[in-house]
């Protein structure tokens, strides 16, 4: 057993059971940015959400108790991901990390964004010429320290 056949299990619980993410973070008492992301392996449950995730997923006690070990945080399977709407993402990264960069580092100095304090929000924003993915990204700025 290891977390990686916890979350397979968690995704055939989810699949079976009809849930949506939304759900099962209300249920958690989270973000369903950050319950996903914590069901898929890349955060670590408290022991009380565990309880939850055991319940609402039909866990063993093993399996609960995987769920509150720290992860190895990082998920994608290739150094440049395959699946179309990651690939995106990376895309993103790609062509516009360096404006991102430079425009944080004009604003705030010499540091880097948090992904440690840090929140994201995804929702869907009504447009007439089709509906468009809304991601808002907050990380807490850590500038470098001289010594």
């Amino acid at each position: 057993m290891d977390r990686n056949e916890v979350t397979r299990k968690i995704i055939e619980a989810k699949v079976r059971k009809g849930l949506k993410w939304k759900d099962i973070a209300e249920r958690i008492g989270q973000s369903k940015e950050w319950t996903t992301a914590a069901c898929l392996g890349q955060m670590t449950f408290t022991k009380a959400q565990a309880e939850v995730a055991q319940d609402l997923f039909t866990l063993t006690d093993e399996e609960a108790a995987w769920l509150q070990i720290v992860p190895y945080k990082g998920s994608l399977p290739t150094a440049v991901p395959t699946d179309p709407l990651i690939y995106r993402w990376y895309e993103i990264v790609s062509v516009y990390g360096m404006t991102i960069k430079e425009l944080i580092h004009e604003e705030f100095g010499d540091g880097i964004m948090s992904a440690i304090d840090f929140s994201m929000d995804i929702t869907r924003e009504p447009d007439p010429k089709g509906d468009r993915v809304n991601v808002v990204l907050s990380g807490k700025f850590l500038p470098y320290k001289t010594y």
